[in-house]
């Protein structure tokens, strides 16, 4: 949001007791003098009308005294994970309070889709993610509710293979940089039989591609490369249960 606020139809009420609630989404990539302009200032719980300190100002276009009623909250939204936090406005870090939201695998209730457990895989996933990365960069738990909402099981399969494809494997590629092996640890694929991989291993000696006269100064004797399994295709291992419940189990 970068744009002004307006407050006129809160004001209009402001006598009533009933709370309003202003969100503003991503709130630390937007221009904070633009979004609140004078209001910086006027949001602050001792500067609200009915408040000892309460300020006020005039608008410039009606000539009004404008100030802030006590009954208007505002939240801002914003990913920790972002880059854009740490330039965030040292004003706005003084009028807010700060309140971590971790993703909930327990919302999703032990359900199950093609007997796979939504709270269960969501934890794996995430307690993997934090040892390889760090807690900040756990996947939250909107990912998959749309796959808990569903109550069509096979609607519900394709939508948890969709959040696979859209939105989990393209973060995890963005997370480790294309580091395939991280990537293949965080999905279980090092201890899944080969059927239900998700990204397979290959191996090539130097030597078998280049015969034994190479002359490349090299610290293994094979390259190691990974492949992520197709989407695509009738026999694809996406469309396998067993695939995603081995994720969290072992064996």
């Amino acid at each position: 949001m970068r744009g002004h606020l307006n407050l006129a139809p809160i004001l209009q009420h402001e006598k009533q007791i009933q709370p309003y609630v202003l969100v503003i989404d991503e709130i630390n990539r937007g221009n904070i003098s633009k979004i609140f302009g004078e209001l910086i200032t006027l949001i602050e719980p001792s500067k609200r009308k009915g408040a000892e300190e309460v300020l006020e100002v005039t608008l410039p276009y009606s000539g009004e005294a404008f100030s802030v009623p006590d009954n208007l909250h505002i939240i801002g939204t914003m990913n920790t994970a972002d880059q854009s936090l740490a330039l965030m406005d040292t004003a706005l870090r003084r009028r807010f309070d700060f309140v971590e939201m971790m993703p909930k695998p327990e919302l999703f209730e032990h359900k199950t889709v093609k007997n796979i457990d939504l709270t269960e895989l969501l934890t794996t996933l995430n307690k993997r993610i934090e040892v390889l990365y760090n807690s900040e960069h756990t996947l939250g738990h909107a990912f998959l509710f749309p796959v808990y909402n569903e109550q069509d099981e096979d609607k519900a399969f394709e939508l948890l293979k969709a959040a696979f494809k859209n939105k989990i494997i393209p973060l995890l590629e963005e997370y480790f940089f294309d580091d395939w092996n991280k990537i293949r640890l965080v999905l279980g694929d090092n201890q899944k039989e080969a059927a239900l991989c998700f990204v397979t291993k290959q191996e090539d000696s130097y030597e078998s591609l280049f015969g034994t006269n190479h002359g490349l100064n090299l610290y293994e004797d094979a390259k190691v490369t990974f492949q992520l399994a197709s989407f695509d295709g009738d026999d694809s291992v996406w469309d396998q249960p067993e695939a995603y419940i081995a994720i969290y189990t072992k064996g």
